[in-house]
């Protein structure tokens, strides 16, 4: 069998005027074209310029993207990557120059243009050990410290967010309380909170907002639990939906506005899509729960029983509760292959992800791990996995995976607090999703994952630019 080799292909298009009276006022205007093509090995390459023309009523013959800029819905919050205790170990032991490259990637005005961080509250499969921040059996919590952070997760959650500067987004998730509040008296696989310690394990996440905005780095929110319903040989702790929903209510919520974080977006579920409209109607039925939700946290790896992503289940639930938004906090490729790391359906995977969720309602979108080791790791109970950035810790070379250039064809053009824009596509092989940033750009992301090259039109209100969407590629246009 012959080993298929594929590119990707983003369209971002900037406007700089109104976006009613643009095409009045711009018609035959050009675009400039942006382009990553792994059949060729450009990445993120500038192609020229392409121009738009009067477009009359389109044939069903005719590969169209439609756009309608009258049309707008959710505003995004930001997008990014998780600063885990990998991350961060991998990090320091780099380079001092390696260590710059990677901030500037991630985070410099000529990077990915990430803005959100999520980190771990205590320890997590990423991390080279389970920890707490707190003795045995300390009901009291005086011992709290986050001492261990202050290594290597907080030095580089920092840095992050001096060089994002007032977009900096951060929150955290508990893979597992303490093993002593739980059924199982462990951290790892599973076991549920024990209800004599929920008001205890609420104390502790207040505690850990305290730690670090002491420390200058300011919480924007949290998930209650990452992954309530799976049982790991990892941290992992489990909730039903009703459990979950008296935590909030009776304890996790009364405490965070008692001490002054009422503000904080709480995020309930956390885990896949599978589920996701089952939790949220169930947890948020009760209004005195509901009223300490902000948002419905998800992960993509619902494929453990499905062949592909559940996306409508978004909808429905974007849906039921239009009040809350919707998060991806977290998805990355498993069963790490250093010999794939240039494999580009990494990025397609990333890409049918961040333009269907998007579709859906997201407002939020985070990565798992934004850097690993020439492992997939560190991790202690060996679920290695692929990032974005893969480094060599032992040469000190740096690794960019077409991960890294599928997220930042949609995130290095499309800022916080841009709203989607309608837009519809007539090719089932051709995803797009559209974007207005405040300045009135307007950002459309095209992603061709089939076998088939195929000639396509973006059409803006009568006005069409005629793009060329290679098989498994994707671009971005500016105009």
């Amino acid at each position: 069998m012959k080993k298929l080799i594929v590119s990707c292909f983003v369209i971002g298009i900037v406007f700089n005027a109104n976006a009613q009276n643009y095409w009045k006022k711009n018609a035959g205007k050009t675009a400039k074209v942006i382009f990553t093509n792994s059949k060729t090995n450009e990445k993120m390459v500038d192609k020229g310029m392409v121009k738009f023309e009067k477009m009359d009523q389109p044939k069903e013959t005719d590969a169209c993207i439609f756009v309608d800029p009258d049309f707008k819905y959710q505003k995004l919050i930001g997008i990014g990557g998780a600063i885990t205790d990998a991350s961060a170990e991998t990090f320091y032991k780099l380079p001092k120059n390696k260590q710059k490259e990677i901030i500037d990637a991630y985070y410099g005005k000529n990077g990915l243009g990430y803005t959100v961080v999520r980190t771990s509250m205590n320890s997590c499969d990423f991390s080279s050990d389970s920890y707490t921040y707190v003795t045995e059996n300390d009901q009291s919590l005086k011992s709290f410290n986050v001492a261990h952070d202050e290594k290597y997760k907080i030095p580089l959650i920092k840095e992050a967010q001096k060089a994002i500067g007032k977009d900096f987004t951060f929150y955290f998730s508990p893979w597992s309380p303490p093993a002593w509040m739980k059924s199982n008296k462990s951290m790892l696989k599973g076991g549920r909170l024990e209800n004599a310690f929920y008001q205890t394990w609420a104390d502790y996440y207040v505690k850990f907002i305290k730690e670090y905005e002491k420390r200058g780095i300011n919480v924007w929110g949290l998930t209650i639990q990452n992954e309530p319903m799976a049982t790991q040989t990892w941290e992992s702790c489990i909730y039903t939906a009703e459990e979950e929903g008296a935590f909030l209510k009776n304890n996790l919520g009364p405490t965070l506005w008692k001490n002054g974080f009422k503000d904080k977006k709480v995020m309930i579920w956390d885990h896949n899509r599978d589920l996701i409209y089952q939790r949220a109607t169930t947890t948020l039925s009760d209004p005195e729960t509901s009223k300490y939700a902000h948002g419905i946290g998800y992960h993509w790896y619902e494929t453990w029983n499905n062949k592909t992503q559940l996306f409508d289940n978004l909808l429905e639930t974007q849906r039921a509760f239009p009040d809350k938004f919707l998060a991806f906090t977290e998805g990355c490729k498993e069963q790490f292959d250093m010999s794939k790391i240039y494999d580009v359906s990494l990025g397609e995977l990333y890409g049918r992800n961040m333009i269907n969720d998007f579709n859906k309602g997201t407002v939020l979108w985070t990565d798992w791990n934004v850097l690993l080791d020439e492992t997939g790791g560190p991790n202690h109970v060996g679920n290695f996995c692929f990032a974005p950035i893969i480094a060599d810790t032992k040469t000190g070379e740096v690794h960019y995976t077409y991960e890294y250039y599928y997220v930042g064809h949609v995130s290095k053009f499309i800022k916080p607090n841009a709203q989607r824009i309608g837009s519809s596509s007539n090719r089932a092989a051709l995803t797009s999703t559209t974007f207005m940033n405040e300045n009135g750009q307007l950002v459309t992301v095209i992603m061709n994952d089939s076998d088939n090259d195929i000639d396509t039109n973006l059409w803006i209100e009568g006005m069409s630019a005629k793009l060329s969407a290679p098989a498994h590629s994707i671009q971005t246009i500016i105009l």
